[in-house]
């Protein structure tokens, strides 16, 4: 676990903790300078400027993430989080800061059917990254069809998918097209099926996507990320830091953004 400062204001500045998980392209990443990059580190330190704070983020397992935030070890996660009903007694969510469905992932003419008697006896494994409620979608829908194999990183799942050690994996589509699909490594792998939705399925279309939490009891704090994160969205400058890591638009207000920044 690391530490990063996020912001240099004076000393009598107000100070926050936010929590990251540092291994997830091209949202959160460490250079090998040891700093803290992608959409997601350069969101959180324009949000902690025009909320006017200090922030300093602390690097993180995305297993031990909300768990360590509900201890009170930092005051908000900055990592993609699926709004769902068990984890809303726990945690208030701010507004979605990325749109990201689950995908399925397999090698290219492969042949599957995407079911649970189509994958049955065949002795097959699934890469899933731990934490995540995806992983209970996938239980749902194949059941003991297949192997679930758990890794703390979406890097870890590729390497033993091109080496033959897992047959597929259910991962978020932004990160495995940019990071796995489009580099040499991924061409012979594919996306297979549907796109899936696993927050709560009242939540309508056109407003599901993935958050930044913090505790309950902080509605003061999630108002003002909200007015941050809009605000970032409206003056596009959500889009300009969209661009330096990917090249496909990834909220509506950032697709409207599309042409209006370089």
């Amino acid at each position: 676990m690391m530490a990063l400062l996020l912001g240099h204001l004076p000393a009598a500045a107000e100070t926050l903790k936010l929590g990251n998980e540092g291994v997830y392209p091209p949202f959160s990443m460490v250079d090998a300078a040891g700093n803290l990059t992608g959409i997601e580190a350069d969101l959180a330190r324009e949000m902690c400027k025009r909320m006017d704070v200090e922030c300093e983020i602390i690097v993180m397992d995305f297993k031990a993430l909300i768990p360590s935030l509900l201890q009170g070890k930092f005051d908000i996660l900055v990592s993609q989080v699926t709004p769902t009903a068990e984890r809303k007694e726990k945690m208030l969510f701010s507004t979605r800061i990325v749109a990201n469905p689950m995908v399925f992932v397999l090698p290219a003419n492969g042949n599957y059917t995407m079911t649970k008697e189509g994958l049955t006896d065949k002795g097959l494994k699934m890469g899933l990254q731990r934490g995540g409620a995806h992983i209970k979608v996938a239980q749902d829908l194949f059941g003991d069809a297949v192997e679930y194999v758990l890794y703390d990183n979406p890097d870890q799942i590729h390497l033993d998918m091109v080496a033959g050690r897992i047959n597929m994996s259910f991962e978020a589509k932004l990160n495995v097209v940019v990071d796995f699909l489009g580099k040499p490594e991924g061409k012979a792998f594919e996306i297979v099926g549907e796109e899936y939705w696993i927050g709560e399925a009242s939540v309508p279309e056109d407003e599901r996507g993935l958050s930044w939490v913090a505790r309950k009891g902080e509605e003061a704090l999630v108002a003002r990320m909200d007015t941050a994160i809009k605000a970032i969205m409206a003056d596009c400058t959500y889009t300009a830091i969209r661009k330096k890591y990917m090249d496909i638009a990834i909220l509506p207000e950032d697709e409207a953004c599309e042409g209006k920044t370089n």
